[in-house]
């Protein structure tokens, strides 16, 4: 039989095919590669109904894959051709063309924004006019005959394909019949409506249904299924996933998280320390223009079998692969150099949108740079797109549990002195992640809901670097043996800290454990606010609870190290680091206070002794202050000794050592904080309406007493103007800097202007405005 050739013609943005360059969104056409059966008009269907022995038909072959793909580079567009028109050499063969065919004219698929199917579905707000439904729920499309359709002489179905090899068996070709009745959880179409040569059908699809870009045919026939003829249509349709279905596994019933993890195209995302978190604005921007058409480019990009896409867990664990670039040359490189002269600062990002555009416009060449929150945000942006429930969650003093031993451990030699080479766990002062929803029929009752998935680079999970997703219910309890990547997670948040002290043969013991020293404060935006939402419940149970302690324990037995809770240690004596208001600020003396407490009704005596370091957030850290032995609880750090050294997040750790005289006892803390930077004040002025011209003015002051270069602001606001850079050059020390930026509003409703500064000496420095559109 002989094979059809599906060709692949570039006709905007959307990428469709691997190796397709530039990506490109498809249109679908069906070419036969026999000449003589495309050209077959409606004598030769007369003459084979007069004389079928001579036009014996070939024997049929099923085969399962039913397109062979070629993609094609676009080039100029090639002149739509008409549809060729069938020709009769008499009256007769019109008249035997006339009863026994009919075909399709052209289909609509109703795909307007303000049309029911786009309403319905919830797909309204994505930019354009292609027709973009969720699964599991119908959706209509009108087909336009070239005579009217008759139940009881004419048949019809339709067929949707996705993917290089469309396959029946692996739910990428689909073939829809026309029936009376629409059932649910199949594919079905059904006529609703009919109107001279026009008909309209109600679409039914299986909440499974793998998601995606379509192409669309039609194929006509009489019941005898003589006189078939196929129409292409020239759009696609692009379906997702849909939080809104209670059969679809992403199913969320609560209609304001609906609104918030799915619908809201800007956030909030956290950041700084436990006693300093700081918060900034981020365009997630799900329904910009261009942002749908890189999602599916991303899907494409990373050769996961199409037949994967109806298993939200399989499509996670990829975009948890594909947004970063470390073995797939995914969307975003990693950097924690402090060196961002080749690329953008990850403090200067605000935004998704820039970085999934230039991705997608380059045909998948990594964007420079990103941190954990830049990965996060790109996350939350691609999951919200495809459909999934999703949200941006930070932890701070978060552990990094290198060797699976699921505590987080620190070296001392004999003198308490760190063994930096053997202290490769570490605990980052906040790292950001995500959480998305959905049901986990692949685990036990009870671990569906949330789950933890985090697209920075840190460890490869079944050789990829990727995380999750892993069931916060299965973190809570300590159950880490349940996938995906649940010791890593449990680690992060609920590790104890183990100080162990190398002995004169050369093994080490275990001298203090400090049972609260990770996952404090994990946050995430509140739902239908601005407000910051304390999520620590969520993943362990109260600290120091009986339940906490039991899931700890319990995650440990699956560690490389499960006797570290067999020994029980004494403590009487504690120590703690505190500090005043909001902290200390960028420019002037650091002061802490350290209280140590006698728990014990005999008197103590210890010396601590100190040791600051400069951090990444990451905790990779480079010492500036030498050891000084306490008399007092005052600790200060005069600016002139950080003045230089600070980097990325202007993070600083205090590491405390010191044993009791009386018991030997051990004590060991280490304090992360931050130096408070300022905000950009920005200030709307004049009235916002859609069309008319407005202003806002964008303030800044230097709080060092030192110039800083090359200063860049990046401004942006969705719906309000396109993000663009504004160079502003050097600064002078304490000096104020006032930028005004005029735009015209294009969306009505609330708004927000984000603007961020970029700078090597000075970071996380950005600010947020809030403004009400109105219509013109």
């Amino acid at each position: 039989m002989p094979s059809e050739r599906m060709t692949v013609r570039g006709t905007s943005e959307i990428g469709r095919f691997p190796g397709a360059s530039p990506p490109t969104r498809v249109e679908l056409t069906i070419q036969k590669e026999e000449v003589k059966k495309q050209e077959e008009g409606g004598c030769r269907q007369w003459f084979k109904k007069m004389c079928p022995c001579c036009c014996k038909r070939q024997n049929s072959i099923s085969y399962d894959v039913t397109d062979k793909i070629e993609v094609v580079k676009p080039g100029a567009p090639d002149p739509t051709p008409e549809p060729e028109k069938r020709k009769s050499e008499n009256g007769e063969a019109k008249e035997m063309e006339g009863k026994l065919c009919y075909e399709v004219q052209s289909v609509d698929l109703l795909s307007s924004k303000t049309g029911q199917n786009r309403r319905e579905h919830h797909t309204d707000l994505y930019h354009g006019d292609e027709l973009i439904i969720r699964r599991g729920q119908t959706f209509q499309m009108e087909l336009e005959l070239n005579r009217p359709f008759s139940a009881d002489t004419d048949k019809l179905h339709l067929d949707l394909k996705t993917g290089p090899l469309p396959m029946v068996s692996k739910g990428t070709h689909v073939i829809i019949p026309l029936v009376e009745h629409l059932e649910d959880e199949r594919w079905e179409a059904k006529i609703v409506k009919q109107t001279g040569n026009n008909i309209r059908l109600s679409i039914n699809s299986p909440a499974s249904a793998v998601i995606g870009l379509y192409g669309l045919s039609v194929t006509t026939s009489s019941l005898k299924g003589e006189a078939t003829a196929t129409h292409n249509s020239s759009k696609n349709i692009v379906m997702l996933f849909n939080p809104w279905c209670e059969e679809d596994t992403v199913f969320m019933d609560d209609e304001d998280e609906r609104n918030e993890y799915v619908l809201n195209d800007t956030g909030r995302i956290y950041y700084g320390t436990e006693k300093q978190i700081g918060a900034r604005t981020w365009n997630f921007g799900q329904f910009h223009e261009g942002i749908l058409d890189a999602c599916l480019f991303i899907l494409e990009k990373s050769d996961m079998p199409p037949s994967g896409r109806g298993d939200p867990v399989n499509v996670v664990r990829v975009i948890s692969a594909m947004i970063n670039a470390q073995d797939d040359f995914g969307v975003l490189i990693g950097n924690w150099s402090g060196d961002y002269s080749d690329g953008v600062s990850p403090a200067a990002w605000s935004s998704s949108v820039e970085i999934l555009k230039k991705y997608h416009s380059t045909n998948g060449t990594p964007v420079s740079y990103g941190q954990c929150w830049v990965f996060s945000g790109v996350t939350t942006s691609v999951l919200r797109c495809l459909g999934i429930p999703a949200r941006s969650v930070t932890n701070f003093q978060s552990a990094h549990d290198t060797d699976v031993s699921l505590t987080t451990d620190v070296y001392f030699d004999a003198n308490m002195e760190p063994i930096d080479y053997l202290n490769s766990d570490s605990v980052w002062n906040f790292h950001v992640w995500n959480d998305c929803w959905m049901a986990r029929p692949d685990l036990p009752p009870g671990n569906g809901g949330w789950q933890a998935v985090d697209s920075t680079p840190q460890e490869t999970s079944q050789g990829t670097f990727r995380c999750g997703p892993a069931s916060v219910s299965a973190i809570r309890s300590g159950q880490v043996y349940l996938k995906h990547d649940t010791p890593f997670v449990f680690a992060e948040v609920n590790s104890d800290k183990i100080y162990w002290q190398k002995n004169l043969d050369g093994t080490f013991s275990q001298i203090y454990s400090e049972k609260k020293a990770v996952g404090h404060n994990i946050s995430t935006k509140a739902v239908g606010s601005d407000e910051r939402a304390d999520i620590t419940h969520l993943y362990k149970h109260q600290e120091g609870s009986e339940e906490e302690r039991i899931a700890v324990e319990t995650a440990s037995r699956y560690g490389s190290k499960p006797d570290v809770y067999s020994v029980p240690m004494a403590e009487d004596v504690s120590v703690e680091v505190k500090m005043e208001g909001e902290g200390p600020r960028m420019g002037v003396d650091a002061k802490l206070s350290i209280l140590v407490k006698n728990q014990s009704p005999h008197p103590r005596q210890t010396t601590l002794h100190s040791q600051v370091a400069v951090m990444y957030y990451t905790a990779n850290t480079l010492a500036i202050h030498k050891e000084v032995k306490l008399s007092s609880i005052e600790w200060v750090l005069p600016y002139q000794q950080y003045q230089n050294q600070l980097v990325d997040q202007a993070a600083l750790m205090l590491t405390l050592s010191g044993r009791v005289s009386e018991t030997k006892q051990v004590l060991a803390n280490q304090t992360t904080f931050r130096l408070r930077t300022p905000d950009l004040i920005i200030t709307p002025l004049g009235e916002a309406v859609v069309g008319k011209e407005m202003a806002a003015k964008i303030t800044f002051t230097n709080p060092l007493p030192r110039m800083l270069k090359n200063v860049v602001f990046r401004v942006e606001g969705l719906g309000l103007q396109k993000g663009h850079q504004v160079f502003v050059g050097d600064v002078g020390g304490h000096s104020t800097v006032t930028l005004t930026e005029h735009f015209i509003p294009s969306q009505p409703g609330p708004r927000k202007l984000v603007a961020s500064l970029d700078c090597k000496q000075l970071t996380q420095v950005h600010g947020v405005a809030d403004v009400v559109v109105l219509e013109q």
